[in-house]
């Protein structure tokens, strides 16, 4: 299974909205009647993830992570905030920065609690998008196990589909030098190659972690040969 493909099955903005509408009314709970109307807010998260900076962290990407949380739902604790955290996870993106986590964690903080959503689910939801600084969950996280590994799938796809994230990558940060780029984005590989399990959850793991570990070593061979 491909875990992530640029052009295939894209979702539209309309379905993403219903998706970020039911997600939202399932986090907000039984308990909890009204609340503002979240299509508003489905428009400006979506249009933060069109902004014209991005190539790789667009709405595409936005999808493949949703859709790989399905696939990988059985593992979570908290389903609905692991959706709101993919949502949130690179809503403030520029890559010339770098607090884009912080920055897209403080707006899940004053987002949620503006559409109902409980202090403590809002915490979680915030805590779990600043772990997307390091990808390192702990073992006894299982939502952050999930998040973390469907934000890393794309590690996992074919030979094809890696090269043109890897290549969009790069087109994000066209304006550093080839050189300074390489050495950067092979400290990045390294680091990865370096973890004793890309992938936490079991499902993940036995899906992509070989074949992104061969696609890691392939483009860091790339950088540095």
């Amino acid at each position: 299974m491909n875990p992530e493909s640029r052009k295939a099955h894209p979702i539209a903005p309309a379905e993403l909205a219903r998706r970020w509408a039911d997600t939202v009314a399932e986090a907000r709970g039984s308990h909890t009647t009204g609340g503002p109307d979240p299509a508003p807010y489905a428009d400006s998260l979506l249009a933060r993830w069109a902004e014209p900076q991005r190539r790789y962290h667009t709405v595409a990407h936005l999808t493949a992570v949703l859709e790989r949380i399905d696939e990988l739902a059985g593992h979570a604790d908290d389903l609905p905030v692991v959706q709101l955290a993919a949502w949130f996870h690179d809503a403030v993106y520029r890559p010339d920065r770098s607090e884009n986590e912080e920055r897209s964690a403080a707006l899940a903080e004053r987002a949620l609690p503006e559409l109902g959503i409980g202090a403590a689910r809002t915490a979680e939801v915030a805590r779990l998008v600043r772990l997307t600084v390091t990808h390192d969950p702990s073992p006894d996280d299982p939502d952050g196990e999930v998040l973390c590994d469907a934000d890393l799938a794309v590690l996992g796809g074919s030979p094809d589909d890696y090269a043109a994230y890897a290549a969009a990558v790069r087109e994000e940060y066209a304006f550093v030098p080839d050189p300074d780029f390489a050495a950067g984005r092979a400290a990045v590989l390294r680091q990865l190659l370096a973890l004793p399990r890309l992938f936490r959850t079991p499902l993940a793991y036995d899906r992509w972690e070989h074949t992104a570990r061969r696609n890691l070593a392939t483009e860091l061979e790339l950088l540095t040969g």
